[in-house]
């Protein structure tokens, strides 16, 4: 099994900034691709960041150049520096990891619990 677990979440003001961390634990032959989900309550859950293996990261357009997306492969762990949050940014944010838990496996997508983002006005 593998598990992700996020951390970092809180209640903060209009303009300040938050730090989230997702940390991969389990039977995983390779973590390839991570990245970043939201949902606020009765809308549909979007994509925010993500992040392949060699560094390449990629963002919902209405967070780029706010957020801020990097891991560290060593420790099977994603962050999401989040600067300059707005209230639409509160959401519950969900870490992914797109893994292989053999060689020459398909990806198998896992998900994390989800921590709550809460930005005031």
């Amino acid at each position: 099994q593998v598990q992700l677990v996020e951390s970092g979440g809180g209640l903060v003001q209009a303009g300040g900034s938050l730090r989230l961390s997702c940390v991969a634990s389990g039977n995983i032959f390779r973590i390839n691709t991570m990245g970043w989900y939201r949902q606020a309550p009765g809308k549909q859950r979007e994509f925010v960041s993500s992040i392949t293996s060699d560094r390449v990261s990629d963002y919902l357009d209405s967070v780029k150049g706010r957020f801020t997306i990097s891991r560290d492969n060593a420790k099977n762990t994603v962050y999401l520096q989040m600067n300059s949050l707005k209230p639409e940014d509160t959401a519950v944010y969900s870490c992914y990891a797109l893994g292989q838990l053999a060689s020459g496996s398909l990806n198998v997508r896992y998900w994390g619990q989800g921590t709550q983002v809460t930005v005031s006005s």
